[in-house]
Order: structure tokens, then sequence, then C-alpha cells
């Protein structure tokens, strides 16, 4: 087959990345000074790419797969074939957000008051047009870094910058007057790539082992030995997919329990099910989950 050409995204999510895809098979090995990592899969040779200009790569087939955020797809305007959502950051993992951000002493208290007002963004084409779809009418300038400190001086009326948490710019004194956009990373893809059966299989295979990673994050096994007439009150303490898998033990009285809960949840679950009679409770990793 063809080789795949992908697009690591390089930058605040390249490391992030690069774990991603330890988990679901695949060892990227960055160099320095090198664009160009090792993979261990001979069907496909990486590239480190900027996020923001991933989506255009994708489109003209310098790439035949990327990831890259929501909003630099809406940015760069590229047709291009969004194949899965993954939710992971190096900070959070949670979905980043595009806000509207003034001092804490400005006049400016919703959208609609930036009618005739500056901002600095990085994401000029997007903020034109959202401005634009409410009959807005202000000056959008690019960015070239250091964004929330334009407003902080007084250089700008406004700032549209992205965000986790919002604790950085609570930290500058600034303040949050609206969510413009939620945006998370997308597994994009080209038009003809997708085409060729081959290598849409194997952008169907990556697609599928790397969500499969994200899902075993979020979720733990549990294990643990059951006296046969404790098992209907532990089994209520269990969420699970569909039902805990349970086996007899040599001891006939005995019954062992598996399932997968929640990772968050694991902290509770465990004394209540001591209290309810589990033995033996074991808890474990898991790398993939399809």
């Amino acid at each position: 087959m063809s080789l795949i050409k992908l697009g690591i995204p390089k930058g605040s999510l390249e490391q992030a990345t690069i774990e991603l895809f330890a988990q679901a098979g695949w060892r990227i090995s960055s160099h320095s000074r090198n664009y160009y990592p090792d993979i261990n899969d001979a069907d496909i040779r990486c590239a480190l790419i900027r996020a923001q200009e991933m989506a255009q790569y994708v489109e003209r087939g310098t790439l035949d797969l990327g990831l890259t955020g929501l909003d630099w797809i809406l940015e760069s305007g590229a047709d291009v074939a969004e194949i899965c959502t993954l939710t992971y950051s190096k900070v959070s993992n949670q979905p980043s957000r595009w806000v509207l951000v003034v001092r804490q002493d400005s006049p400016i208290e919703r959208v609609e008051d930036l009618d005739g007002k500056k901002i600095a963004t990085e994401l000029v084409g997007f903020t034109k047009g959202y401005l634009a779809e409410r009959g807005i009418s202000a000056t959008v300038e690019f960015s070239w870094g250091a964004t929330e400190a334009k407003v902080v001086e007084g250089l700008v009326d406004a700032v549209v910058e992205i965000t986790e948490t919002g604790s950085t710019i609570r930290a500058h004194g600034l303040r949050i007057v609206a969510d413009l956009l939620v945006t998370e990373t997308r597994l994009i893809a080209n038009h003809a790539a997708m085409q060729d059966p081959a290598r849409r299989a194997k952008i169907e295979q990556i697609a599928l082992m790397l969500q499969a990673a994200l899902r075993a994050r979020h979720k733990v096994a549990l294990k643990c030995n059951v006296p046969t007439e404790c098992l209907d009150a532990v089994v209520a303490l269990l969420p699970s997919l569909h039902a805990p898998t349970v086996s007899h033990l040599y001891d006939r009285q005995w019954l062992a329990l598996e399932t997968i809960v929640d990772a968050a949840s694991v902290r509770d679950l465990i004394p209540k099910l001591r209290a309810a009679g589990a033995e033996g409770i074991l808890e474990y990793q898991l790398t993939k989950m399809v």
C-alpha cells in the first residue's frame, strides 16, 4: 500500500499526541531539529506541522492525515474529511475554549458592546465571521503572541484568546465576557486518501486505536472475590457497560467478579464493596477500550 503521510501537531500538543499514539500502539520518536519523527510502522511517515497549518496541508494532499483543532480547521476554511474527535491535552483533558477577554475595569459586558472597538487575536477569520453574523462592526487584528498583554496594556479593547480552565486569564486580572467557540482536536484526512481503499483502511485503524486509548484513560478494571450470599449486594454497587462478569471459584461458596468502572468513582466505590462483603479487591489500568 502507499505510505500514509501523518501530520503530528508541533508545539503544545506535540508531546500529548506522541503519548496518545504510544498508548494506541505506535511509538513515535522525535529528534532535535528534525521535522520527520520515526514511527514503528512501515506504512506511516510522520511530519511535525504547526496545528494552524495542518488543515491546509491535508487539503492539498501533502499530508493524508493529521491532528489539529476544530478552531484551525474553521480558520483555514480547508475542505477536509473529519474522521473523529479526540479530547486530550497537556493540561486538563477538557475541550479548549476561545473566549472574549477584557480588563476587569472595562465597560464591555457583552459581545454586542464590541461595536467600534479594536480586538486582537490569532483567530482572525473566525472572529470576524462571528461578529459579522451578529451585525457587530469592530476592528480585528492579528496577534503574533502575548495576546493577553495587549489588553492589559490597553493596546486593544479586547482579545479573543484560547483557554482550558481560565486560570491564567484570571491571574492576569482579566475578565471573560463570553465563550465564542469550544474546540477539540480532530483527526482529519484528505478526501482523495479516503477514496483509496488501502489508505482508508489504515486511516480507520488509526482512528479506532486512538479512540480506544482515550476511552481507556477514564476507566479502570476492578476484580474481587465475593461470597455467594453477598453477590446481589455487591453487584448492586457496580456500574458496568452491561453486567459484571461472574464466575465460580474452586470453593463453590465464592465467586470471582470483574467489571469496568469510571476511574473517578473508585475511591468511593472500593470501601463500599468491602463493606458489602467483597474481598481481594484489585484495581488495574486499561490501555485500550473498544
